[in-house]
């Protein structure tokens, strides 16, 4: 039973079973339909239970061939996608006039009214001891997130307290 189940498991990689091992083992397990494919696949006679069957079930990948490693390997990956982009010719191409070197920023660009703020920012002017700059700051970010105000409000009452 050993070589029958590395049959079912691998049939390219297998020896091929003797037909009397599998009326055999299909006498004692009737039911296994792997075993009757296998007895098809050697004997080249088709199995009447799975042709009867075969409808009602979704195909076994045991009556599939199998894929040659060559195959696999034909193509390169740019062979792959150059044949995909011609058979669906999806490639993008920019037109004429469609958009201008302008419009791609490549750098933040700050005026002087943007001020770099943050609670990190804040917190190195306090361990620096710059007391009012990190209250500024707090102030600012109370001012950009208003539903935090009362959170600010806090900070900058300690940082001025102390």
């Amino acid at each position: 039973m050993e070589g029958l189940k590395e049959c079912i498991a691998r049939p390219e990689a297998a020896p091929a079973p003797e037909p009397g091992a599998l009326d055999e083992a299909l006498a004692r397990y009737g039911w296994c339909m792997p075993l009757r494919l296998l007895r098809a696949r050697t004997t080249g006679v088709e199995d009447p239970l799975w042709r009867a069957l075969a409808p009602w079930r979704a195909a076994s990948s045991l009556c599939q061939q199998q894929p040659a490693a060559a195959d696999f390997t034909a193509f390169s990956s740019d062979d792959l996608i150059e044949r995909f982009l011609r058979e669906e010719d999806l490639r993008i191409v920019a037109q004429e006039g469609d958009a201008s070197d302008d419009d791609v920023v490549m750098e933040a660009r700050l005026d002087d009214d943007d001020r770099l703020v943050s609670e990190e920012l804040a917190a190195i002017y306090l361990a620096q001891g710059l007391r009012s700059e990190a209250a500024a700051i707090y102030r600012e970010l109370s001012l950009r997130n208003p539903e935090k105000s009362v959170y600010f409000a806090e900070l900058i009452a300690q940082v001025e307290n102390k």
